[in-house]
């Protein structure tokens, strides 16, 4: 990861393999819950679905995006990569630049509804 913004990442070519806002919400909530299964429950999804959508997300990059590590007595854990820290940060640049954007034009739909 070179650290560039807004590097070819974000591939917009349909679903398959591509990252997006419900990828990048799995991520994130795996860094903050420390664990794959509540990332999955907070995400809403399930466990097995959370591992494909991961995996989609790690092949998309050509970097694995988390580590796991195995259960036992102290529990086993999920955490982020460096790759899936920078996707984050990727995502974040990302959506800042494109809410920039699209600001101006939301601001002309906003006076039209006006009229």
């Amino acid at each position: 990861m070179s650290g560039q913004p807004l590097e070819l990442w974000f591939r917009l070519r349909g679903a398959d393999g591509a990252i997006g806002p419900g990828k990048v919400r799995l991520l994130q909530a795996v860094r903050d819950e420390g664990s794959l299964s509540a990332a999955a429950r907070k995400a809403g999804v399930s466990y097995r679905r959370a591992w494909q959508l991961l995996d989609e997300a790690s092949r998309a990059v050509g970097q694995r995006l988390i580590e796991t590590s195995q259960g036992g007595v102290g529990g086993g854990g999920a955490r982020l990569t460096s790759s899936g820290e920078a996707v984050l940060r990727e995502f974040q640049q990302l959506e800042t630049v494109l809410e920039a954007a699209a600001e101006p034009a939301l601001r002309r739909l906003a006076n039209l509804d006006g009229d």
